[in-house]
Order: C-alpha cells, then structure tokens, then sequence
C-alpha cells in the first residue's frame, strides 16, 4: 500500500491564504487515509485473476503470473527493496520481471507494483516514469496509473500538474470506487496552485455526480474556503 508521503514544510513556501487552504485540504484528505493509487486496496490474486481472465491467457503470460505471484507478499508486507529486486535464490523482483516479461499482461500488472513499490520508497523520478509505462485496456488500472502520476507530481510539489493527473485518473473511470477520491485530490492540488476556480468546479462536480459519497459529504466547508 502506498503510504510513502514527501511532507511539505510550511517554512519553504510563502506563509499565506493559500498554503493554510493548501495544508487544510491535505488534512482533510490524510484523514480518510485517501490513497493516490487505490488498486493496493484489492487482494493481489483477485485482481490477477480477473485481469488475465478478461485478457486472455498464454503461456508466457502464466508463467509471468507465477513469477509475480511469488514476489507480491515481499511488496504486501512493505518490503519494497526486496519486490523490486528480488529475494535468491530463486525469486525474481519486479524490475527484473518487466524487463523480461513487461509485454505480457501480467507484465504490465508486474510494471503497475513496480512504479508502487517505487513511490512508497519515495523514488518519485523512477515511480512516475514506470507509472507512464503501464498500458492496459482495463480502466481501473488505467486509472490507478494516473492517478500514481498524480501522486507523484503532488510529492514533488508539482501541484498543477498533480491536479491535472488526478483529474484524468477521475476521468478514465468515473466510478464510485475511484472517482471520487481522485477528483478531491485535484481540488486539492489546484487549491494549492492557487487555482481555486477551479477546486471549486471540481468538487461541486464531485457533490452532483458522486452525492452519497465520504468526499462530497465534506466537500462543502472546502468549496466555501475555496471560494472564498
């Protein structure tokens, strides 16, 4: 799971109406423990099991299932240097997956935990440019993808562009699950980069489209601060 956060320090930006919406957001965010990519959510063997069923199995994708079935609990139990590298004898890590397997499908499930396990070690670099790898028709994992990207602009306080990210992420998939989240998210990086227009439109479309959900039953007290 991706819990790895660059913390921001309030000395480093200039202190007025737009950093306190800025941290005010983030707390609000933090404190429903929203996740920049939520595939980490769902039990691995799950998700691999409806990917390849939906995509079609091949022997070369099996046996890269199986590769990657083995190094999943080192990366679910947060042990990220070992997932990405691999354990001997015997395990290989998921770098060494995607450069041998990363066409097969269960490569590219292999080329989503490894920009994972990248950004949760805070290596944003390497984390945005594998999230940008990842090509899959599924939009679930499309959409986690984009909002990774996200996450890793918003780390380098980059938050124009983390806004951007996330609001594509809520458009890839317009769901219950992930939508909702990722159009908070842009509201908050386009507060913080002083665009608050359009945090305001973000959310008062994450109120109409997704009313029953967390984020748009707190949404009102930011679309007043916003707005303001």
């Amino acid at each position: 799971m991706l819990t790895a956060q660059k913390k921001i320090k309030k000395r480093e930006i200039k202190e007025d109406r737009l950093v306190t919406t800025y941290f005010e957001a983030r707390a609000w965010l933090d404190q429903n423990k929203r996740l920049a990519v939520y595939i980490a959510a769902i039990p691995i063997v799950l998700l691999v099991a409806v990917f390849l069923y939906v995509m079609g199995q091949t022997e070369k994708n099996q046996e890269t299932t199986t590769k990657l079935a083995k190094i999943i609990p080192f990366y679910d139990e947060g042990k990220f240097e070992q997932a990405i590298n691999g354990v001997p004898p015997g395990i290989q890590g998921l770098k060494a997956i995607v450069d041998e397997d990363g066409s097969t499908d269960a490569g590219e499930m292999a080329t989503f935990y490894l920009a994972n396990a990248y950004y949760a070690l805070g290596d944003y670099d390497r984390s945005a440019a594998t999230f940008d790898e990842v090509d899959v028709s599924d939009k679930f994992i499309a959409a986690a993808a984009l909002a990774g990207l996200g996450g890793c602009e918003e780390a380098r306080g980059k938050f124009e562009e983390a806004a951007s990210w996330f609001e594509k992420a809520a458009s890839k998939n317009m769901s219950p699950v992930q939508a909702p989240d990722n159009l908070s998210r842009a509201a908050a990086n386009f507060a913080a980069a002083g665009q608050r227009e359009k945090a305001v439109e973000l959310l008062k479309t994450l109120k109409k489209e997704f009313p029953s959900s967390q984020a748009a039953r707190e949404a009102d007290r930011f679309i007043a601060q916003f707005g303001s």
